[in-house]
């Protein structure tokens, strides 16, 4: 599995916070469950520009419980948790590309790297992941069936 993230050894801190947010949300628990037993995204691609935190952890956590093929880049370097990073990777074999504080030329490499992954599904903050296959990503126009924007700023661009 490939990812770029920080510091691997991050993770145990990571896993407990995630498991602090997965607490405070449990309809997204219950919809796991389900999602555990029917597998309703047996095989779907999702590649997901999204805030790199506990609360998306516990999101990416129940579609690749789902069946979903996930992998996670940051929607914003200045937001993102390098211990829930860590964690995704090491302890749930999600792939995130993402480093709290990256530089312009390593975020638009990160997005690459999940567009790479030929996603079926986009799910955006900001429109990044929708704006890069249209302007320089041009073959997965044909692949992508839908997707989902956090923002109207998003929906706007």
């Amino acid at each position: 599995m490939e990812y770029h993230i920080k510091d691997i050894s991050l993770s145990e801190k990571g896993r407990l916070r995630i498991e602090w947010a997965e607490r405070q949300m449990p309809v997204l628990l219950k919809i796991r469950e389900r999602f555990s037993r029917e597998k309703p995204l047996k095989g779907v691609k999702i590649s997901c520009c999204l805030h790199v935190t506990s609360e998306t952890a516990a999101l990416v956590k129940t579609l690749k419980e789902g069946g979903a093929e996930v992998v996670l880049t940051a929607s914003n370097p200045l937001s993102t948790q390098d211990d829930v990073a860590a964690s995704l990777v090491k302890d749930f074999g999600i792939p995130v590309f993402a480093i709290k504080g990256e530089d312009n030329q390593t975020y638009y490499s990160h997005i690459n790297r999940a567009l790479d992954h030929n996603p079926v599904i986009t799910m955006d903050d900001g429109a990044d992941l929708v704006s890069e296959i249209h302007l320089r990503r041009k073959e997965l126009l044909g692949k992508v069936i839908g997707g989902t924007e956090e923002t109207t700023t998003g929906v706007i661009r």
